[in-house]
This record gives C-alpha cells, sequence and structure tokens, in this order.
C-alpha cells in the first residue's frame, strides 16, 4: 500500500472511575505506534464521577498505514468491508468501535470501549467516493 486514502485517524477512549488509566492507555496503544503522544483530558460525568478521555489523533502516513495494518487482524474485516455503506457518514468519515478488553490484552477485536474514526480522502467529496476509497484500501489488506 504505497498511499493511504486517509486525512487522518482518530482513537479515543474513556477511563471510568473503576477502570486503572495505565491500563486504559495500554489498550489504546495496543493500536498505534510506539511514538504517538495521547491527550489526556479530565471531565465529569453526570453524577459528578471523574471521566479520564485518552485521545490521539494520528496524521503522519507512516502512522495511518500501522493503524490500519493493526486494524487488518480483525476476524470480521470482511464484516466491516461489507459495512461500509452504513459505516462511511456524508461528511466521508468512517467510524468503527473496538473492543477495550481485547486491547488490553493486545488482540484486535470488535467492541465497545475506543472509538475508530478516521476521514476518508474522497475527490468530490462524495459518499459513494469515500465508500470505495475505503473498500480499495481494506480489500488490499
Amino acid at each position: 500500500m504505497s498511499s493511504v486514502p486517509l486525512h487522518y485517524v482518530d482513537l479515543r477512549a474513556f477511563c471510568y472511575a473503576t477502570e486503572e488509566e495505565q491500563r486504559v492507555e495500554q489498550a489504546l496503544r495496543t493500536y498505534l505506534p510506539e511514538d504517538c503522544e495521547l491527550d489526556r483530558s479530565v471531565t465529569e460525568g453526570h453524577h459528578g464521577n471523574r471521566i479520564v478521555v485518552l485521545s490521539v489523533r494520528v496524521e503522519r502516513a507512516d502512522e495511518i498505514r500501522h493503524v490500519i495494518d493493526t486494524l487488518a487482524a480483525l476476524d470480521d474485516i470482511d464484516t466491516v468491508v461489507g459495512e461500509l455503506d452504513e459505516r462511511v457518514d456524508e461528511n466521508c468519515a468512517f467510524f468503527l468501535t473496538l473492543d477495550k478488553q481485547a486491547a488490553f490484552r493486545g488482540t484486535v477485536a470488535r467492541g465497545d470501549g475506543i472509538t475508530f474514526r478516521t476521514k476518508v480522502e474522497a475527490y468530490p467529496a462524495k459518499q459513494a467516493t469515500a465508500v470505495e476509497n475505503a473498500r480499495e484500501l481494506f480489500e488490499a489488506l
């Protein structure tokens, strides 16, 4: 894969009061190259509980390739490709949720806990063009 048809990749995970922040960070790092720096912000839940939001935006092509190559290890990547029409919105953004517990164990799986979002290159910027570009990307893996 010489060029990556993605502008950036965003990954985000919430660390709730019942979780250890280092473990959530380790889960997020399952998808990232070693030198990526995470952003950390603290917020408050509806009932006053502390929530730490860990997030990262990957913009360099090599780093994006690393994330996509890691994502290719999904057992059901073919299902994801089949759902591209529903997963790419009108703004050419592709969304997927990943299993935070599995990622902590070093396994790549769909589930809940980590939000994966990317902006698919599409010229003209139409959903159908973005879906086709995303399809080509995932089928090349």
